[in-house]
């Protein structure tokens, strides 16, 4: 347990920070110990049930835990802000995640561990079944046919007899408000909207930490949106990158609004001669070359040392061929894109987290790396990085990042000739343990908006809701 150890065994409380559908499969049991699971729908739900629950903490020395720690860290500082009798809050370092790689046996939990990657769930060596199929009540943990209630669409346990019976799934939490099949849900572009009961929507305040707001009960209102911010790749601009991910952006927008920008880098309009030119904007070698204006800028956030700052008007033929590995050469121009993202958080902000695709990735893990230093300009909540890498600044990679993170590439290498799925591998292994999500899948230099990689990457932005 970080923050020192409790040693009054009679005032020891045990308090699970995780959403409903996590602590159905898995979670802690300790003889004699009081354990309280709030029994939440998403991570910002926590802050209502704490009001609610206050004196059943009051006092105590409350032992929290949640998958990797992040979402302690922001409850602990919560239940501490409220003073007097709540100033003795533990938690488990690194969470479940690290706990069973020390307790290979499991421990003192039972179960397995919700995980948000493709695994869905991890175990111990006890292969004891925690879960229960929300229909027949027969013994059953298995998520990976992502069923989930008709209304407020949580995920939920349906056993594969029951699944062929029916295909429409009343969660306890909606069962318990009063709501069954008698309502119908909205659809909206072939996919079933979100419809909760108006007494459990809530709304929260853009500030990253849970500790500095209380959540405001709006009957009425829908809860806000994650603000993202969309970082581009190497010699792409917003437009273009806004194109490519439209899918995505048609697939979060209940959730999430996507904001893109240009990078401050602009490069100069080149090309391949030969056959390389033939997916560019430029023409093959002896064409006339079209008017500048009539072609979108692209720009990076990053450069080579040798580059000049100064864009030439008119085309001109690249110097070498096209090389996978040339992102490794740039390296400078940080400090230029950093201030240009202050200036962008300050004018357009607040965000509560950036997805940034390849070298935009690199960018966002920087930022990430700066930790505190940063906070009070550039405060994120989570990075969502696609095909990305770290690039060889020891600067910024002294000690592993502690930043909420999704990391999404592709796992052949074949099919991403840019970036390598160890080099995006490695770049998640600089966050500190618990801290990051990895989603891999079978395409190339993309973000994938099929199932089931769209429900990993809901399921992970739905803890920031």
């Amino acid at each position: 347990m970080k923050n020192g150890s409790p040693t009054d065994d009679n005032q020891l409380v045990l308090l699970d920070a995780r959403n409903l559908y996590e602590t159905r499969i898995g979670k802690f049991y300790a003889p004699s110990v009081e354990t309280l699971d709030p029994g939440i729908r998403q991570y910002s739900d926590l802050p209502s049930w704490i009001d609610d629950n206050s004196e059943q903490l009051r006092g105590k020395h409350v032992l929290m835990y949640c998958t990797g720690g992040i979402r302690c860290e922001m409850a602990s500082a919560y239940i501490r802000s409220k003073g007097a009798g709540f100033e003795n809050v533990f938690q488990l370092y690194g969470g479940i995640q690290r706990y069973l790689e020390q307790f290979p046996d499991g421990g003192f939990f039972r179960g397995k561990n919700f995980v948000f990657d493709h695994r869905i769930s991890v175990g111990s060596s006890d292969t004891s079944i925690m879960g229960a199929c929300l229909i027949c009540g027969s013994s059953y943990d298995n998520y990976s046919s992502r069923c989930r209630c008709t209304h407020c669409r949580i995920l939920v346990l349906i056993c594969d007899s029951c699944q062929i019976k029916s295909d429409a799934y009343v969660c306890e939490l909606c069962l318990k408000h009063g709501m069954d099949f008698g309502s119908i849900p909205s659809v909206e572009d072939g996919e079933l909207v979100t419809v909760l009961d108006k007494n459990d929507l809530k709304t929260v305040c853009s500030d990253s930490k849970i500790s500095s707001h209380l959540p405001s009960r709006n009957g009425n209102a829908a809860p806000r949106k994650l603000r993202i911010l969309c970082l581009h790749g190497f010699r792409q601009n917003a437009s273009c990158f806004k194109g490519r991910s439209a899918s995505l952006a048609k697939k979060l927008k209940s959730i999430a609004e996507l904001v893109f920008i240009d990078a401050p880098h602009e490069l100069p309009f080149i090309y391949q001669s030969s056959t390389e030119a033939k997916n560019s904007c430029a023409p093959p070698t002896g064409q006339h070359a079209p008017p500048p204006e009539n072609c979108k800028r692209k720009y990076a956030w990053l450069v080579a040392s040798d580059f000049g700052g100064k864009v030439e008007a008119d085309w001109k033929i690249a110097n070498q061929p096209f090389d996978p590995l040339q992102y490794q050469g740039q390296t400078d121009g940080f400090d230029v894109s950093l201030a240009y993202l202050k200036k962008m958080f300050s004018e357009q902000g607040p965000f509560d987290g950036i997805l940034g695709f390849s070298q935009g990735a690199a960018m966002a893990a920087l930022l990430c790396a700066q930790g505190d230093k940063l906070k009070a300009e550039i405060d994120l909540r989570f990075v969502i990085l696609c095909s990305g890498f770290a690039l060889p600044l020891a600067d910024f990679w002294q000690k592993p990042i502690n930043c909420p993170s999704l990391h999404i590439f592709g796992s052949d290498p074949r099919k991403d000739r840019q970036i390598t799925s160890h080099t995006s591998r490695y770049l998640a292994s600089r966050f500190e343990d618990g801290c990051s999500v990895i989603i891999e899948h079978e395409f190339g230099h993309i973000i994938p908006t099929r199932s089931p990689y769209m429900d990993n990457i809901k399921d992970f932005l739905r803890r920031f809701l």
